[in-house]
């Protein structure tokens, strides 16, 4: 239901509403409605533009390895939205999507690879691959 208020599918456009069923059932765990919450609070949609609580959302979702809460994780560590910048957890944000299907995760993931050293990367896909061996729980 939340979707289709978002997008305006059998039922007029209407954020608010679309805000109230994805936080039902991002309550419950459900991580494409955390993504979702993550995706509205960080572009205004029913709600204040809140960086800090898109992070919050995305990394409920990236608990659980949904790839676009993994991927927006990175880009926003890599734009310092919502959190201080961060090339070493950007990459390895986007290393993790990448290894989760998200195709342009990777080419992300590269372009901040060349702003850091060959010992921030080394670091970046460390963490990435100690994040894959814990189930994507508690990464950071």
């Amino acid at each position: 239901l939340g979707v289709m208020h978002a997008n305006g599918h059998g039922t007029p456009q209407h954020y608010g509403q679309a805000l109230r069923w994805y936080r039902l059932a991002a309550d419950q765990g459900v991580a494409a409605a955390q993504f979702n919450l993550g995706v509205m609070h960080a572009n205004g949609h029913g709600t204040p533009q809140h960086y800090g609580q898109a992070l919050r959302w995305y990394r409920l979702a990236a608990d659980q390895g949904y790839a676009g809460a993994l991927r927006n994780l990175g880009v926003m560590y890599g734009t310092g939205q919502g959190t201080p910048q961060d090339y070493v957890r950007a990459h390895m944000w986007l290393n993790l999507a990448g290894s989760r299907g998200e195709k342009v995760a990777g080419e992300q993931r590269d372009s901040y690879a060349k702003l850091m050293t060959p010992q921030q990367v080394a670091q970046a896909q460390k963490m990435a691959s100690d994040c894959l061996a814990k189930n994507f729980k508690n990464c950071d």
